[in-house]
């Protein structure tokens, strides 16, 4: 009886050891391939491994912000601009200038920005929300309405949807998606209202009308999307105003006056727009450097584009524009806003004072030339 228990338990013992061996080897075996494969697959994002389910979030939290955000965030990029310059021992290198953001319009590869964002770059590089970085082209950029189009070739590209600005009602869901402060802050989101509409803005010598927004806006939002509860980019966020104190106010192109900017960009490299051929100087500007000068509430003309618009028109250096297709102009931005509603080959009416005598020309307005002053 013992040697056959004996036997019994020396099988079983046998048995389990066989088991192991097998159970073990199956492990180290299935698990060096567990290995490798989590080896080869990369490792998930902060965004994948934080993105609740969408089963997850009941009414509450799934508000049409989360699901706008859902929506066009993947297809916010940043943009790196990179350019040559000299190190301390006099090496040339390319060297990051700045960093924006852009939005992929179109399945493409086309992506609108600002044209701050991309000015002066000789190296493009676009970062996608799945992590790959890809070189780009400025395909065309736009100073007058600081737009730029940039072109990427890759796959499988996300597309945010296009808007139409033009329904937008003062208080209503406003989001900001970009890359705040740099890339390291990559596809934030913030939300506010829509503040104002028809925001007029001048920047210099250009006057802007821009959608006015409580969502926060910082340095490298630039050339991102401002979004509405729907999901659609009405907006490309362009300009905060940036003043000690002064929160909640930040700017956007609306985006129906992008689209045909971009459009023009995208296929001709530039916008074909007309101009008058003239270097001006308003009150504004004559007070400011000094100038001793009675511009009479218009425009002086200092200089003038041989063969321009005005000088074929017969007006000279000297003149002082006082309307413009019959209306009053005071200010040089005034009158770039006026110019930009026409066309090239429009004739319009001006007015001028000319020794204190006013007189009216015709004018025909021509194609605005590279480098040349309106």
């Amino acid at each position: 009886m013992n040697k056959t228990f004996l036997h019994k338990t020396f099988s079983c013992l046998v048995c389990l050891l066989i088991g192991l061996t097998v159970f073990m080897t199956g492990c180290g075996s299935n698990g060096s391939k567990t290995a490798e494969a989590v080896k080869d697959k990369p490792a998930a994002t902060a965004s994948e491994t934080q993105k609740p389910k969408e089963k997850e979030l009941n009414g509450a939290r799934n508000t049409p912000i989360v699901i706008a955000a859902k929506k066009v965030g993947p297809a916010v990029v940043g943009i790196t601009n990179k350019a040559y310059v000299r190190d301390f021992f006099n090496r040339v290198a390319l060297a990051e200038r700045g960093t924006g953001s852009g939005v992929i319009y179109d399945k493409s590869g086309l992506i609108a920005t600002n044209n701050h964002v991309v000015e002066g770059a000789q190296e493009i590089i676009v970062s996608l929300s799945d992590g790959r970085s890809i070189k780009g082209k400025v395909l065309g950029a736009d100073a007058a309405t600081d737009l730029a189009v940039v072109k990427i070739d890759a796959a499988n590209l996300p597309v945010a949807t296009l808007g139409d600005s033009s329904t937008l009602q003062v208080g209503e869901p406003a989001i900001a998606i970009g890359n705040p402060l740099g890339l390291e802050f990559r596809g934030s989101v913030t939300a506010g209202v829509i503040s104002a509409l028809n925001r007029s803005i001048e920047i210099g010598d250009r006057k802007y009308t821009l959608i006015q927004t409580a969502a926060a806006i910082n340095p490298g939002n630039s050339g991102g999307a401002l979004v509405n509860a729907d999901g659609e980019v009405v907006g490309i966020n362009s300009a905060k105003i940036a003043v000690s104190g002064v929160e909640g106010i930040g700017f956007a192109i609306p985006v129906n006056t992008a689209k045909p900017i971009l459009t023009a960009l995208a296929k001709q490299g530039r916008v074909i727009r007309p101009y008058v051929g003239a270097s001006l100087v308003d009150k504004e500007f004559a007070d400011r450097y000094g100038f001793d000068v009675d511009v009479h509430g218009g425009l002086l003309i200092m200089k003038l584009v041989q063969g321009g618009p005005l000088a074929a028109a017969g007006i000279q250096t000297g003149d002082i524009i006082t309307k413009f297709a019959g209306e009053k102009v005071s200010k040089v931005a005034e009158l770039r806003a006026k110019i930009a509603e026409h066309k090239v080959g429009d004739k319009v009416e001006v007015t001028i004072l000319r020794n204190g005598n006013e007189m009216t020309k015709t004018v025909v307005l021509q194609e605005y030339p590279k480098d040349t002053q309106q």
